[in-house]
């Protein structure tokens, strides 16, 4: 068994997300059998210990037989009406399965706005941190009810790989209904199976356009991307099917592993590195931008060469290079309106022209997470 196998066998808190296409038949009706086998799963996983959070989709595809739909509703207010009604089947469900097992649940329903602001993303933490204490299992939905397109997650596979980083989990499952990502799409003559990714450029040339059922959002791309943000944060990513969720967990050679590209740092820091909104940008000179990427220095103002947004003390904003390319993310020390009068100037400058509490640095090296590597 690999190092990376091995970690992710050996995580003691994972995330599992399980797609519409994994959970539903053709006919748009929920599967209690293929529901109930993923539910005996992760009792499994909770009997070894494991602290276990579940992402699932299928609220609407759960909701469609009831309602007389025969696919997936393409305007919002029908598509939140079928998440209404199909959520509450859905957990009862998961409630009944888990139940067997002697294992209690509780339903966490949120919005990409729930992460997105600092606050919301505390509370979301300690709701899901408490659930785990109380030995239960959190199962996790996008509020499709009330979501809208400008602040829905877009699919599962995102949501999943932020709940990851909220709570510091050390690994990732995303079972879909393929057993691994492939060279090609599945079917195709001579795709293989991609065993191990280490990095972004061994999936080159890889064709990932392949979407999957009917009734899910996603595909192969957004798996992708909820890969680099999980293994971005320290995590072990494993994609394969949900057939495989077993073999899997019990460190078999199946699907295609992730294996993570950055560290686990501090919950502000995940927050800012992979959902805050910024408000604005700090310009760089090409010398500050450098020392940034070298991941030692803070961003003095004698460095900085322009401001453009509307931001506060303490909010998140940009650091971009003279080329405009984003290289960290960061939580600002001065708002706005007050930078215009400190760029380029030395420390010994602000304290004598602009007095001694400007003297200080514009962005901590404590408050910026990297976001491109150094050249």
């Amino acid at each position: 068994m690999t190092d990376v196998r091995q970690r992710f066998v050996r995580a003691g808190r994972m995330v599992v997300k399980i797609g519409s296409s994994s959970l539903t038949g053709e006919d748009g009706f929920l599967d209690e059998d293929a529901l109930v086998a993923l539910v005996d799963v992760l009792a499994e996983m909770h009997r070894r210990g494991k602290h276990v959070l579940l992402v699932t989709s299928g609220s609407i595809a759960s909701g469609l037989a009831p309602l007389g739909l025969k696919e997936r509703p393409r305007d919002l207010a029908t598509a939140q009406a079928t998440a209404s009604v199909g959520q509450g089947l859905l957990i009862a469900s998961y409630t009944k399965a888990f139940a067997r097992h002697g294992i209690r649940v509780g339903q966490v329903l949120l919005t990409s706005d729930d992460l997105v602001r600092r606050t919301h993303y505390g509370n979301a933490r300690r709701a899901l941190e408490r659930l785990l204490k109380l030995d239960v299992v959190p199962i996790v939905n996008e509020n499709d009810t009330v979501a809208t397109d400008e602040i829905r997650f877009g699919d599962n596979d995102r949501l999943a790989a932020l709940v990851t980083t909220v709570v510091h989990a050390e690994a990732l499952l995303l079972l879909t209904d393929v057993d691994a990502l492939h060279s090609a799409a599945p079917g195709t003559p001579g795709a293989r199976r991609i065993e191990r990714v280490d990095s972004p450029k061994d999936l080159e040339g890889i064709d990932i356009s392949h979407r999957g059922h009917v009734l899910g959002t996603g595909g192969m791309v957004t798996k992708l991307e909820a890969a680099q943000i999980a293994t971005g944060a320290g995590a072990v990513v494993l994609l394969t099917s949900a057939r495989n969720a077993l073999r899997a967990v019990d460190g078999e050679d199946v699907g295609t592993l992730f294996a993570p590209t950055g560290k686990r740092s501090t919950s502000r820091l995940q927050w800012l590195a992979t959902v805050a909104k910024t408000c604005g940008q700090i310009v760089l000179d090409e010398g500050a931008a450098q020392a940034v990427l070298a991941g030692k220095a803070s961003l003095l103002a004698a460095g900085a060469t322009a401001v453009r947004g509307d931001f506060k003390a303490g909010e998140a904003i940009e650091l971009v290079g003279p080329d405009g390319v984003p290289v960290a993310r960061a939580f600002a020390r001065f708002p706005s309106h007050q930078i215009p009068a400190m760029l380029g100037l030395s420390t010994k400058r602000l304290r004598e022209e602009l007095g001694e509490e400007y003297a200080r640095e514009l962005v901590h090296v404590d408050d910026l997470v990297i976001v491109r590597r150094a050249k």
